[in-house]
């Protein structure tokens, strides 16, 4: 029979090897004689700011009896939340993933744990420690996942944004299985989600999928305006709030029907759309927030409208267009890179000569970035725009014989799409690049045909 070593017996050990009594081995941690032999005698647990104390006063490393500590005070013995609780943040400090493990595989047997841990992950999640979270809420959900209670619902949508990363292939699925469980989120939460959901699905071009959460998000959203706006409602209850202004997520609903119509190239019924968030007369509230909001609405639709005839055949709008992308330049700057994609987009469908435009939002092209963010627009819209973009400059330098330019957008995003799992984005580089390979110099065929291997065994790609 195996026998776990205990915390205990190595802190004896300890003492006879230094020579030090408990007086003197009190004195180096900062803790009483009286605690010290409580503890190696076994009379008193140890909590975990008295056991990281010993951890330094032996000098040991941070979090090494972390493991024996879960041997010794949890597995195996009633569950004490008062002990467990400041072993899970200290874990979560440290980055101990493994030891937050097994604590909650130790513990989530009995239900009775759900709300605390809960509440931790909760904690961990504003804190930012969003890996440690993830493991409490993935607990949480596992032991009452035959509850269909809304505490469930929550844990799936706050794993649902943890895990929404670059990769698109685990975007989709971390989505299919969160949108289950939209209907069991309260009505306020449900709209976030249904937007967070849009949002993903528009980066993955799933259209039919943007469309649907954007049905759904309308007509949620139109209700619970009418509600709050009741004149006969005088319950005096306070509002639960959302993210945004609540008239904004049906505005935003037609934003994205509009998106979806562009995308199937009805670009006759996007501007139908573009006219109703456009026209935000309906709204009944006055504020600054609210006029902001509005503001906005009317700017991205102003643009919007450019981009749909541009992309229709009327290059004439191309001028006005450029003017309102300057003019709105330092209104939103994530929005800069979708507009310079618009351009990309009209110079490569009808042949256009962009390059004084390019010259002249140089800089903005140099500062792209993909950088992560609460916001599922940005953290995941934007990104996919960057690349998307990088590929409609390789395209547009290569068709004009720039080519130095040309491959080493290509290769870029080349290597973005393998990163990311994309899958569709990978074949059609492959498919420009073997369309102008004869004009690439060695070190370019070099790095392409390595990126190609590694897509090859990464089944992104087959010859």
């Amino acid at each position: 029979m195996k026998v776990t070593p205990t915390i205990r017996a190595e802190l004896e050990q300890y003492l006879q090897q230094e020579d030090l009594n408990l007086s003197q081995f009190g004195q180096i941690t900062g803790m009483n004689r009286g605690i010290i032999s409580s503890i190696v005698t076994g009379n008193k647990s140890m909590s975990i700011n008295q056991l990281d104390r010993i951890t330094e006063a032996m000098g040991l490393p941070e979090g090494h009896f972390y493991d024996l500590f879960i041997e010794n005070y949890i597995i195996d013995h009633p569950p004490n939340m008062r002990r467990i609780e400041p072993f899970l943040f200290r874990c979560a400090e440290l980055d101990k993933l493994d030891a937050i493990r097994r604590v909650v595989g130790a513990i989530m047997d009995n239900l009775l744990y759900s709300p605390k841990l809960f509440e931790i992950a909760e904690t961990l999640l504003a804190q930012g420690r969003n890996a440690a979270a993830l493991l409490l809420y993935e607990g949480v959900a596992e032991a009452e996942k035959y509850q269909h209670s809304e505490r469930l619902a929550i844990c799936q949508y706050r794993i649902f944004t943890i895990q929404i990363g670059d990769d698109q292939s685990q975007n989709l699925s971390a989505a299919t299985i969160f949108e289950v469980f939209v209907e069991r989120l309260d009505e306020i939460d449900q709209l976030d989600a249904l937007k967070d959901l849009a949002n993903v699905y528009r980066s993955l071009r799933k259209w039919d999928k943007v469309d649907e959460m954007a049905s759904k998000m309308r007509g949620k959203a139109e209700i619970q305006y009418s509600f709050i706006h009741n004149e006969k409602r005088k319950d005096g209850t306070k509002e639960k709030k959302t993210r945004g202004p609540l008239f904004g997520y049906i505005a935003y609903a037609d934003l994205l029907c509009a998106s979806v119509c562009e995308a199937q190239g009805d670009h006759q019924r996007a501007l139908e759309y573009t006219h109703a968030y456009a026209n935000l007369d309906w709204v009944k509230e006055t504020d600054d927030a609210t006029q902001h909001w509005i503001s906005l609405f009317k700017s991205w639709a102003e643009g919007n409208a450019y981009v749909y005839k541009l992309l229709s055949g009327d290059v004439s709008v191309l001028n006005d267009y450029v003017q309102y992308i300057i003019a709105s330049s330092d209104k939103v700057n994530n929005e800069m890179v979708t507009k310079l994609l618009n351009v990309m987009f009209a110079a490569n469908r009808y042949q256009l000569d962009v390059r004084h435009i390019l010259k002249r939002f140089e800089n903005e092209i140099d500062s792209f970035v993909q950088q992560p963010s609460s916001d599922m627009y940005t953290y995941q819209v934007v990104p996919e725009q960057t690349t998307r973009f990088k590929y409609e400059l390789a395209k547009y330098y290569l068709n004009r014989g720039n080519y130095s330019y040309g491959f080493r957008y290509l290769l870029d995003v080349l290597s973005k799409s393998l990163a990311n799992n994309k899958e569709s984005f990978f074949i059609r580089c492959i498919r420009l690049f073997e369309q102008f390979k004869q004009f690439a110099d060695v070190r370019t065929f070099i790095k392409y045909e390595s990126l190609v291997s590694v897509g090859q065994r990464e089944r992104l790609f087959y010859y």
